[in-house]
């Protein structure tokens, strides 16, 4: 019922672990895989090794979580051992990464190919960082020479960037399609926002500002998707506060052809695949819907 094919990629259910919070390593990478998900997304691979912005990177309050985790990674031609460790994973492992120029996305590509991922997911939509990510998601032009950039050396490998929700996130979807993108993700946190501990007078995130995402996003994330599907000829990807089956359900009436779901692990636990995924079925079975494709896009 849930089995969906998305780039020629066969998934058992349209849930994916999204690239950041949780992905951190490969035993936590299986364990996901294990616990649900219909395929995983590693934390973004950088072209240098970086450490991140400082603690607190992290913090969650009602409907809300803030992250300016700040794109931590060895580096790219320091993960041997972690792809040795994801050898023999049971779903389709996604490679994120990100750069700080339009040849370092080629360069990191470049390195990540012969690994076969399933996807290449193309941050170019990050607010945490004050080098690198939503710089390349805001203007159309140099989203287009990231894409093209990254298409010419990932061979048969999908390319799907990841967009910040800019005011022009359309334009810049349209530029990447233009470019060769294979399908399109909406969208990185929002914001930056900001907390103020008002006992300290300080900033609660070490960086000071950082992403928002949560249930509290998710009624933007769905009025975005729904105008992103209405924009491009290629399929798209919701991410944004996805927590229940209902959730992903509404995301994908209004145009995704899978979900991805990151926060919703703080809310509901590493399960959280397995446990929308029994929503989704429960609710298919009431309404007397057969399977993913007759959802996609059907509030349009």
């Amino acid at each position: 019922m849930l089995a969906t094919d998305f780039l020629g990629i066969h998934l058992k259910n349209p849930l994916v672990l999204a690239a950041g919070l949780l992905g951190t390593n490969a035993s936590i990478l299986k364990r996901v895989a294990a616990s649900g998900a219909g395929a995983v997304t590693m934390k973004s691979i950088g072209p240098k090794p970086r450490a991140g912005n400082p603690n607190p990177t992290i913090i969650s309050f009602g409907d809300v979580v803030m992250n300016a985790v700040g794109l931590p990674s060895p580096g790219y031609m320091n993960l041997d051992r972690e792809w040795e460790g994801l050898k023999g994973i049971k779903v389709p492992l996604f490679a994120s990464f990100y750069a700080g120029s339009v040849g370092e996305f080629a360069e990191v590509a470049e390195a990540i190919v012969p690994h076969k991922p399933a996807l290449l997911d193309v941050n170019i939509g990050c607010p945490n960082t004050k080098s690198h990510g939503a710089i390349f998601g805001k203007d159309p032009k140099v989203a287009a020479k990231v894409v093209t950039a990254v298409k010419e050396v990932s061979g048969k490998i999908p390319v799907m960037p990841k967009l910040p929700p800019s005011d022009n996130a359309l334009e810049v979807a349209k530029a990447c399609v233009d470019a060769g993108a294979d399908a399109i993700a909406g969208f990185n946190t929002w914001g930056p926002g900001m907390v103020i501990d008002i006992n300290t007078r300080k900033k609660v995130l070490g960086f000071g500002t950082g992403g928002v995402s949560g249930p509290a996003i998710r009624p933007l994330m769905v009025k975005k998707i729904y105008d992103l599907y209405e924009a491009v000829d290629v399929p798209v990807v919701a991410v944004g506060g996805i927590t229940t089956g209902r959730d992903a359900i509404e995301a994908i009436m209004a145009g995704a052809s899978m979900v991805e779901i990151g926060s919703g692990t703080i809310y509901r636990g590493m399960d959280v695949f397995a446990k929308v995924a029994a929503e989704m079925e429960s609710w298919m079975r009431e309404n007397d819907v057969k399977s993913i494709k007759e959802l996609v896009g059907s509030a349009h």
